[in-house]
Protein backbone atom coordinates (compact mmCIF):
# COMPACT_ATOMS: atom_id res chain seq x y z
CA UNK A 1 0.00 0.00 0.00
CA UNK A 2 1.28 3.08 -0.64
CA UNK A 3 2.37 5.30 2.38
CA UNK A 4 1.13 8.19 0.89
CA UNK A 5 -2.62 7.12 0.60
CA UNK A 6 -2.37 6.51 4.37
CA UNK A 7 -0.77 9.65 5.35
CA UNK A 8 -3.59 12.05 3.40
CA UNK A 9 -6.18 10.62 5.20
CA UNK A 10 -4.99 10.62 8.73
CA UNK A 11 -4.61 14.45 7.82
CA UNK A 12 -8.24 14.55 6.46
CA UNK A 13 -9.58 12.61 9.81
CA UNK A 14 -6.94 14.56 12.36
CA UNK A 15 -9.71 17.13 12.87
CA UNK A 16 -12.30 14.78 13.66
CA UNK A 17 -10.59 14.06 16.60
CA UNK A 18 -8.34 17.08 17.56
CA UNK A 19 -11.37 19.03 17.79
CA UNK A 20 -11.99 17.81 21.01
CA UNK A 21 -8.56 19.93 22.53
CA UNK A 22 -10.07 23.26 20.74
CA UNK A 23 -14.31 23.35 21.28
CA UNK A 24 -15.91 24.99 24.05
CA UNK A 25 -17.79 21.54 24.99
CA UNK A 26 -15.24 19.46 26.44
CA UNK A 27 -13.72 22.57 28.03
CA UNK A 28 -17.17 22.92 30.04
CA UNK A 29 -17.21 19.48 30.97
CA UNK A 30 -14.25 19.10 32.39
CA UNK A 31 -14.86 22.60 34.72
CA UNK A 32 -18.16 20.80 35.75
CA UNK A 33 -16.17 17.67 37.25
CA UNK A 34 -13.65 20.35 38.91
CA UNK A 35 -10.62 20.44 36.57
CA UNK A 36 -8.84 23.73 36.86
CA UNK A 37 -7.96 25.06 32.96
CA UNK A 38 -7.36 24.06 29.94
CA UNK A 39 -4.08 22.80 30.57
CA UNK A 40 -5.31 20.44 33.30
CA UNK A 41 -8.58 19.30 31.16
CA UNK A 42 -6.17 18.93 28.33
CA UNK A 43 -3.39 16.26 29.86
CA UNK A 44 -6.05 14.67 32.28
CA UNK A 45 -8.57 14.11 29.48
CA UNK A 46 -6.10 12.44 27.13
CA UNK A 47 -3.75 10.33 29.56
CA UNK A 48 -7.34 9.53 31.78
CA UNK A 49 -7.19 6.25 29.32
CA UNK A 50 -3.64 4.80 30.88
CA UNK A 51 -5.45 5.33 34.71
CA UNK A 52 -3.76 7.61 37.25
CA UNK A 53 -0.66 7.80 35.96
CA UNK A 54 2.19 10.06 37.44
CA UNK A 55 3.36 13.06 35.56
CA UNK A 56 6.13 11.33 34.60
CA UNK A 57 4.09 9.05 32.56
CA UNK A 58 2.44 11.97 31.23
CA UNK A 59 5.54 13.62 30.23
CA UNK A 60 7.06 10.39 28.55
CA UNK A 61 4.19 9.62 26.46
CA UNK A 62 2.99 13.04 25.22
CA UNK A 63 6.91 13.86 24.86
CA UNK A 64 7.25 17.58 24.11
CA UNK A 65 5.50 19.58 26.59
CA UNK A 66 7.86 21.43 29.41
CA UNK A 67 8.03 18.71 32.37
CA UNK A 68 7.17 21.64 34.93
CA UNK A 69 3.94 22.86 33.01
CA UNK A 70 2.83 18.86 33.59
CA UNK A 71 3.62 18.34 37.20
CA UNK A 72 1.40 21.64 37.75
CA UNK A 73 -1.25 19.41 36.80
CA UNK A 74 -0.98 15.87 37.30
CA UNK A 75 -0.92 14.10 39.90
CA UNK A 76 -3.34 17.02 40.85
CA UNK A 77 -6.17 16.49 38.41
CA UNK A 78 -6.68 12.61 39.81
CA UNK A 79 -7.37 14.08 43.15
CA UNK A 80 -10.23 16.28 41.64
CA UNK A 81 -11.40 13.86 39.26
CA UNK A 82 -11.09 9.70 38.72
CA UNK A 83 -9.87 9.14 35.16
CA UNK A 84 -13.52 7.21 34.65
CA UNK A 85 -15.50 10.86 35.36
CA UNK A 86 -13.01 12.69 33.40
CA UNK A 87 -13.30 10.04 30.23
CA UNK A 88 -16.65 10.38 30.80
CA UNK A 89 -16.78 14.43 30.94
CA UNK A 90 -14.44 14.03 27.60
CA UNK A 91 -16.93 11.89 25.55
CA UNK A 92 -19.75 14.14 26.70
CA UNK A 93 -17.79 17.17 25.76
CA UNK A 94 -16.67 15.82 22.14
CA UNK A 95 -20.45 14.22 21.75
CA UNK A 96 -22.07 18.19 21.88
CA UNK A 97 -19.15 19.43 19.44
CA UNK A 98 -19.60 17.27 16.96
CA UNK A 99 -23.85 17.25 16.98
CA UNK A 100 -23.65 20.96 17.64
CA UNK A 101 -20.98 21.89 14.31
CA UNK A 102 -21.76 18.58 12.07
CA UNK A 103 -26.23 18.46 12.62
CA UNK A 104 -27.71 16.20 10.42
CA UNK A 105 -24.44 14.65 9.48
CA UNK A 106 -23.79 12.43 12.35
CA UNK A 107 -27.00 10.58 11.36
CA UNK A 108 -26.01 10.04 7.68
CA UNK A 109 -25.29 6.97 5.77
CA UNK A 110 -22.01 8.63 5.03
CA UNK A 111 -21.76 8.94 9.03
CA UNK A 112 -22.05 5.27 9.29
CA UNK A 113 -20.15 3.85 6.64
CA UNK A 114 -17.36 6.14 8.01
CA UNK A 115 -17.48 4.75 11.30
CA UNK A 116 -17.56 1.07 9.92
CA UNK A 117 -14.60 1.96 7.90
CA UNK A 118 -12.80 3.33 10.39
CA UNK A 119 -13.16 1.02 13.27
CA UNK A 120 -12.19 -1.84 10.69
CA UNK A 121 -8.96 0.26 10.75
CA UNK A 122 -8.22 -0.23 14.13
CA UNK A 123 -8.11 -3.84 13.82
CA UNK A 124 -4.39 -3.94 11.78
CA UNK A 125 -3.41 -1.79 15.47
CA UNK A 126 -1.16 -3.48 18.05
CA UNK A 127 -0.68 -3.02 21.55
CA UNK A 128 3.43 -3.43 21.75
CA UNK A 129 5.43 -0.69 21.99
CA UNK A 130 2.42 2.06 21.83
CA UNK A 131 1.30 2.96 25.52
CA UNK A 132 -1.10 5.78 24.51
CA UNK A 133 -3.04 3.86 21.66
CA UNK A 134 -3.38 0.65 24.43
CA UNK A 135 -4.57 3.07 26.93
CA UNK A 136 -7.62 4.03 24.26
CA UNK A 137 -7.84 0.29 22.85
CA UNK A 138 -8.99 -0.71 26.42
CA UNK A 139 -11.86 1.39 26.31
CA UNK A 140 -15.29 0.33 25.31
CA UNK A 141 -16.43 1.43 21.71
CA UNK A 142 -19.38 3.98 22.41
CA UNK A 143 -22.39 2.66 20.25
CA UNK A 144 -23.30 5.79 18.31
CA UNK A 145 -22.00 6.33 14.60
CA UNK A 146 -20.42 9.62 14.87
CA UNK A 147 -18.95 8.53 18.40
CA UNK A 148 -17.61 5.21 16.79
CA UNK A 149 -15.72 6.95 14.56
CA UNK A 150 -13.98 9.66 16.48
CA UNK A 151 -12.84 6.79 19.07
CA UNK A 152 -11.57 5.01 15.99
CA UNK A 153 -9.99 7.79 14.64
CA UNK A 154 -8.59 8.43 18.35
CA UNK A 155 -6.85 5.12 18.29
CA UNK A 156 -5.49 6.18 14.66
CA UNK A 157 -4.03 8.94 15.91
CA UNK A 158 -2.42 7.69 19.21
CA UNK A 159 -0.79 4.74 17.28
CA UNK A 160 0.34 6.55 15.00
CA UNK A 161 1.73 9.18 17.67
CA UNK A 162 3.10 6.11 19.45
CA UNK A 163 5.36 5.24 16.30
CA UNK A 164 6.01 8.86 15.81
CA UNK A 165 7.91 9.04 19.17
CA UNK A 166 9.74 6.03 18.63
CA UNK A 167 11.23 7.30 15.50
CA UNK A 168 12.08 10.24 16.93
CA UNK A 169 14.09 8.52 19.92
CA UNK A 170 15.68 6.27 17.61
CA UNK A 171 17.54 9.73 16.28
CA UNK A 172 18.27 10.33 20.16
CA UNK A 173 15.53 13.75 19.92
CA UNK A 174 13.99 15.20 22.92
CA UNK A 175 10.79 16.83 23.28
CA UNK A 176 12.52 20.63 22.68
CA UNK A 177 14.26 19.45 19.77
CA UNK A 178 11.58 18.11 17.72
CA UNK A 179 9.94 21.19 18.32
CA UNK A 180 12.86 23.47 17.66
CA UNK A 181 13.08 21.42 14.61
CA UNK A 182 9.20 21.48 13.71
CA UNK A 183 9.81 25.20 14.13
CA UNK A 184 12.65 25.06 11.83
CA UNK A 185 10.16 24.26 8.93
CA UNK A 186 8.75 26.94 8.85
CA UNK A 187 5.43 25.01 9.23
CA UNK A 188 4.30 27.45 11.84
CA UNK A 189 5.21 30.68 12.71
CA UNK A 190 8.47 31.76 15.31
CA UNK A 191 7.38 31.09 19.17
CA UNK A 192 4.23 29.56 18.53
CA UNK A 193 5.33 26.20 19.74
CA UNK A 194 7.81 27.45 22.46
CA UNK A 195 4.67 29.07 23.88
CA UNK A 196 2.51 26.42 23.40
CA UNK A 197 4.51 23.85 25.28
CA UNK A 198 5.60 26.74 27.84
CA UNK A 199 9.68 26.38 27.45
CA UNK A 200 11.47 29.93 28.55
CA UNK A 201 13.69 31.46 26.60
CA UNK A 202 16.76 29.75 28.25
CA UNK A 203 15.63 26.36 27.34
CA UNK A 204 14.37 27.33 24.06
CA UNK A 205 18.16 29.13 23.51
CA UNK A 206 19.86 25.71 24.94
CA UNK A 207 18.17 23.88 22.94
CA UNK A 208 19.16 25.48 19.76
CA UNK A 209 22.67 25.11 20.80
CA UNK A 210 22.65 21.58 21.14
CA UNK A 211 21.13 20.97 17.88
CA UNK A 212 23.14 23.18 16.18
CA UNK A 213 26.49 21.64 17.89
CA UNK A 214 24.95 18.20 16.52
CA UNK A 215 24.55 19.42 13.27
CA UNK A 216 21.37 19.69 13.02
CA UNK A 217 20.47 23.42 13.03
CA UNK A 218 22.36 26.04 11.38
CA UNK A 219 22.74 29.13 13.69
CA UNK A 220 19.76 30.70 12.59
CA UNK A 221 17.54 28.07 13.48
CA UNK A 222 17.14 26.23 9.90
CA UNK A 223 17.83 22.84 9.30
CA UNK A 224 20.72 21.93 7.69
CA UNK A 225 21.38 19.12 4.82
CA UNK A 226 21.76 16.66 7.40
CA UNK A 227 18.91 17.93 9.73
CA UNK A 228 16.16 17.86 6.59
CA UNK A 229 17.59 14.06 5.94
CA UNK A 230 16.80 13.19 9.48
CA UNK A 231 13.19 14.92 9.39
CA UNK A 232 12.39 13.46 6.57
CA UNK A 233 13.53 9.51 7.93
CA UNK A 234 11.39 10.36 10.74
CA UNK A 235 8.89 11.16 8.94
CA UNK A 236 9.04 8.04 6.70
CA UNK A 237 9.37 6.05 9.59
CA UNK A 238 6.47 7.34 11.04
CA UNK A 239 4.49 6.76 8.14
CA UNK A 240 5.93 3.19 7.57
CA UNK A 241 4.94 2.38 11.69
CA UNK A 242 1.37 3.27 10.81
CA UNK A 243 0.73 1.13 7.77
CA UNK A 244 -0.97 -1.67 9.53
CA UNK A 245 -3.53 -0.02 10.33
CA UNK A 246 -4.50 0.85 7.14
CA UNK A 247 -3.75 -2.46 5.26
CA UNK A 248 -6.65 -4.13 6.73
CA UNK A 249 -8.36 -1.55 4.53
CA UNK A 250 -6.44 -1.57 1.74
CA UNK A 251 -5.86 1.61 -0.50
CA UNK A 252 -9.47 1.65 -2.36
CA UNK A 253 -11.25 2.10 1.30
CA UNK A 254 -8.84 3.56 3.12
CA UNK A 255 -9.90 6.82 0.18
CA UNK A 256 -13.43 6.19 0.32
CA UNK A 257 -13.07 6.90 4.03
CA UNK A 258 -10.72 9.79 3.53
CA UNK A 259 -14.05 11.03 0.88
CA UNK A 260 -16.35 10.48 3.37
CA UNK A 261 -14.93 12.31 6.10
CA UNK A 262 -13.74 15.61 4.14
CA UNK A 263 -16.77 17.10 4.40
CA UNK A 264 -17.10 17.16 8.58
CA UNK A 265 -13.52 17.57 8.71
CA UNK A 266 -13.69 20.97 6.94
CA UNK A 267 -16.36 22.27 9.09
CA UNK A 268 -14.74 21.10 12.04
CA UNK A 269 -11.68 22.75 11.18
CA UNK A 270 -13.34 25.77 9.68
CA UNK A 271 -15.63 26.79 12.33
CA UNK A 272 -13.73 25.72 15.33
CA UNK A 273 -10.07 25.56 14.89
CA UNK A 274 -9.42 29.10 13.20
CA UNK A 275 -5.46 29.32 13.45
CA UNK A 276 -4.59 25.78 13.57
CA UNK A 277 -2.56 24.48 10.09
CA UNK A 278 -5.25 21.48 9.48
CA UNK A 279 -4.62 19.44 6.33
CA UNK A 280 -8.14 18.27 5.22
CA UNK A 281 -7.89 18.48 1.56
Amino acid sequence: MDASVARKTHRTLEPYHGVVYFAPEPREEYARIGLQGQRMGYFASRAAAMGPVSAEVVIATFVNFNPELVRRVIPTAWAIASPDEVLGARLAGIDRTLRRVLGEWIDSADADEAADLARQATAGCYLEGHPLYAGHAALPWPDEPHLVLWHAQTLLREFRGDGHIAAMATQGLTGIDVLLIHEATGALPAGVLQKSRAWDDDAWSAGRRKLVDRGILLSDGTLTERGLRDRQWVEDTTDALALPCWEILGEDRTERLRDLVRPASKLLANELAAGVNWDVD
